[in-house]
């Protein structure tokens, strides 16, 4: 890969802004920044035109809500052709850890996610998705 150099000009509120971005994120340098914010702009429009995407999904949850594994297995049944592995971690005795690797059209990744997410008992749930090839 050649990089480039160009310039760029900005108006010094929102130069202060990406500077105060390059020091939360703890990029090296605008450079890094910039390029960062332009592949996460690529991604979540490809994502938006409903391209195909891999991605996971990661939940939080305590197993010992009643009937909670079961809806998230029937559900993963019923999204089989999209998911391509999952793991099942005991965080303590009553949390668990499950993540689950999909790859397919990003609204139905969505809606996947959505509905796992939106099932009565998980803690935390969060879809990452990232293009592919």
């Amino acid at each position: 890969m050649s990089v480039r150099r160009f310039g760029v000009s900005l108006d010094a509120g929102v130069l202060e802004q990406l500077d105060r971005f390059v020091k939360d994120g703890k990029y090296a340098n605008r450079s890094q920044a910039i390029r960062f914010l332009i592949e996460k702009h690529t991604v979540e429009h490809k994502w938006k035109c409903n391209n195909v995407v891999a991605g996971a999904i990661v939940l939080v949850y305590d197993h010992h809500k009643r009937d909670l594994t079961n809806k998230l297995t029937d559900i993963q049944h019923d999204f089989h052709h999209l998911i391509l592995s999952s793991q099942h971690v005991h965080l303590d005795h009553d949390t668990c850890l499950e993540t689950i690797l999909v790859k397919g059209k990003s609204k139905d990744l969505t809606k996947l996610a959505d509905l796992l997410i939106g099932v009565k008992g998980i803690i935390h749930g969060k879809l990452v998705m990232s293009m592919v090839g």
